[in-house]
């Protein structure tokens, strides 16, 4: 087993306005993976599928719902958490925990996104 964690998917109620905050504060492109017949939109997280890369996506889901409270997903924060921090609030987030050091390990950081998830960031700055 290369990762621990292989996926993770974050349930959202807004699809485009979740798309938007998670591209803005990430600066990246998230995907589309329409499924109509299931009622479900969805997009992937950029990630290296051919190397089995960790990858992620955004999901909205009649049975999902997005929550602060359960399982923390950690995204990658890239080079200074203080660059994606300083990015959330202005596009609709809130900072629920400033960035901290973990000794060597790094940095760590969390947020509420707009459909009210609690998401975290490490990175090594």
């Amino acid at each position: 087993m290369k990762n621990a964690v292989n996926w993770f998917e974050i349930p959202v109620q807004d699809y485009q306005r979740a798309k938007t905050f998670y591209q803005t504060i990430l600066d990246i492109e998230i995907t589309d993976m329409p499924m109509p017949e299931e009622n479900v939109e969805y997009g992937m997280f950029p990630h290296d599928h051919e190397n089995q890369g960790v990858g992620g996506a955004i999901m909205r889901m009649d049975k999902m719902h997005p929550s602060k409270d359960g399982s923390t997903v950690y995204l990658n924060g890239g080079d200074d958490l203080n660059i994606v921090l300083n990015k959330v609030e202005a596009a609709g987030g809130q900072v629920f925990i400033a960035k901290m050091g973990i000794g060597e390990n790094g940095f760590i950081a969390q947020f509420i996104d707009t459909e009210g998830n609690r998401v975290a960031l490490h990175s090594l700055n």
